[in-house]
């Protein structure tokens, strides 16, 4: 994985959300930290494509998110802060299977890439549940199987253990752990950001910090915190 930020600076709703940001990032799990409105989400959606930098460029493998937007979003697996902003479909098995129409014509071969990415994250179980009978933490891992099963490149993260009790985040964070994905995750959770190979921490739209687990959440607590 190589991802690269070059001179970008963005806009949203006139103000000016990132500022003077270059960096590459190859490292296999990368964090990123930083007060309410420092720019977080802006910078992880300008990865897939989702948001545009009003200068600079972006780079994911070589790709160019201004002109290679759907190659890109093929490459990269977005999961949302709320899984309810994912799941389309009543039940578990028909919304995985719906999110693979465009990739695999073949229904057999999506049924059974449906099932492989919840035996994965052991809720195999759940394939014929409603959605609205699923716990917050089940959703999360529902959404986290619809990404999966599209058997993307790079994983990216937005706030995944937010609405998740202590057993669930848990059970989170160990298919996390266990994910072959490289995967850059944005969260306060400082606890889950120590186990990061890298961490960058975002104040005011620009780069802070950029270092280590230990040194960059040592550095947002003194002067974040």
């Amino acid at each position: 994985m190589l991802i690269e930020f070059k001179n970008i600076f963005v806009e949203r709703e006139g103000r000016q959300t990132l500022a003077d940001l270059s960096l590459s990032l190859s490292e296999h799990r990368i964090g990123i930290i930083g007060p309410n409105g420092s720019g977080k989400s802006t910078f992880i959606r300008l990865i897939n494509g989702l948001l545009l930098p009003k200068t600079g460029q972006i780079r994911v493998d070589g790709l160019d998110t201004r002109h290679d937007v759907e190659k890109i979003r093929r490459k990269v697996g977005f999961v949302f802060q709320n899984p309810d902003n994912q799941i389309v479909f009543p039940m578990v098995s028909e919304d995985i299977e719906f999110g693979l129409k465009r990739r695999i014509s073949d229904a057999v071969v999506r049924r059974q890439r449906m099932l492989e990415a919840l035996a994965q994250l052991g809720v195999l179980h759940l394939q014929d549940r409603l959605i609205h009978t699923l716990s917050g933490g089940e959703r999360q891992l529902i959404a986290l199987a619809g990404v999966l099963a599209t058997e993307p490149d790079i994983l990216v993260f937005d706030e995944p253990t937010t609405q998740l009790d202590l057993s669930m985040r848990n059970r989170f964070e160990q298919h996390l752990r266990a994910l072959a994905q490289p995967a850059l995750i944005v969260s306060h959770d400082l606890d889950l950001m120590d186990t990061m190979e890298r961490v960058l921490v975002l104040r005011e739209g620009r780069l802070a910090f950029d270092g280590t687990a230990r040194a960059a959440t040592a550095w947002y607590r003194t002067h974040c915190g």
